[in-house]
């Protein structure tokens, strides 16, 4: 059982987190043809006229639909106020599937979740050099929170995806790294542990599909990729707890990669996207050792 004075303090740091108000983007532009496929850029803020390092963020939410891309918009805000062009970016989430039975949002869909993520990783290069001519592109880092860092880390592990896959890159993709914040990065022990409410399970469409699609979705199984990568994980979060993120770092060196893990004390779920919070400033100089 969860330690009610854990769960108020998980409660607390959510609070603060959403407390701060949307910021809106300086452009958005379209990836696709759904309402969904979008991109906000935020541009790098200050005097300076030099390119500025590219940060493609995908924001969390146990991929359901009622989280959207608007409570990582102060986040974004805090990201281009350090320096960095900031590319937000939107995929369709949560299903309609009845053979789920989920007696709230469902998790993802497949495989449009995945389809989406893949569309705008492979358009921002050229969907920036239009909207926010401030970003070099070959300084990109990827960075994501929850399961937006499962989705980060998926993004630059599609190289290694099985053969066949629709979503496979034939060569690494043209990354600085990744930084993925309180990852959803390893399915067997996110579902193990029941996080989000089973969140892992529904992306893949139930359970009945768990084991032939998890070699195209789990973190853990795409390894190694190659591309630098850094885990942010609080001690302290009840959401997606520490062993998720040891579970990922392990299965790395396993796979005969080394994956930084940056452990924070007294730090939850939520203070790693909120800009009030001392974690958001670690999370800061985490992606500016690889951008800059």
């Amino acid at each position: 059982m969860t330690d009610p004075a854990a769960v108020e303090r998980d409660a607390a740091e959510a609070a603060s987190a959403f407390a701060h108000p949307a910021v809106a983007p300086d452009v958005t532009a379209a990836y696709g043809e759904h309402p969904d496929h979008v991109v906000d850029f935020y541009a790098p803020r200050g005097e300076t006229q030099e390119p500025a390092p590219l940060v493609v963020l995908l924001h969390g939410g146990a991929w359901r639909a009622p989280y959207d891309r608007q409570h990582v918009t102060p986040f974004a805000d805090f990201l281009a106020r350090r320096g960095f062009a900031v590319a937000n970016v939107e995929y369709r989430r949560g299903s309609s599937l009845p053979h789920q039975n989920a007696g709230g949002p469902v998790a993802g869909r497949w495989p449009e979740t995945f389809d989406d993520v893949a569309a705008a990783m492979d358009a921002l290069p050229g969907l920036a050099a239009d909207a926010l001519p401030q970003a070099d592109v070959r300084r990109t880092v990827v960075t994501g929170h929850s399961a937006g860092g499962h989705l980060a880390l998926w993004a630059a592990a599609r190289h290694v995806l099985p053969a066949g896959s629709p979503w496979r890159l034939p060569s690494p993709p043209m990354l600085r790294g990744v930084v993925a914040l309180a990852p959803i990065a390893d399915f067997a022990v996110a579902e193990e542990l029941g996080v989000c409410g089973g969140a892992t399970a529904q992306l893949l469409g139930g359970a009945d599909h768990w084991d032939e699609r998890l070699p195209y979705a789990d973190p853990a199984a795409l390894l190694p990729t190659g591309i630098a990568t850094t885990v942010v994980q609080g001690r302290d979060d009840i959401v997606v707890p520490q062993q998720v993120a040891e579970a990922y770092v392990a299965a790395a060196a396993k796979a005969g990669e080394m994956v930084g893990l940056t452990l924070l004390d007294a730090v939850g779920h939520f203070p790693l996207i909120d800009p009030a919070a001392d974690a958001c400033a670690v999370v800061a100089e985490e992606i500016s050792q690889l951008a800059w």
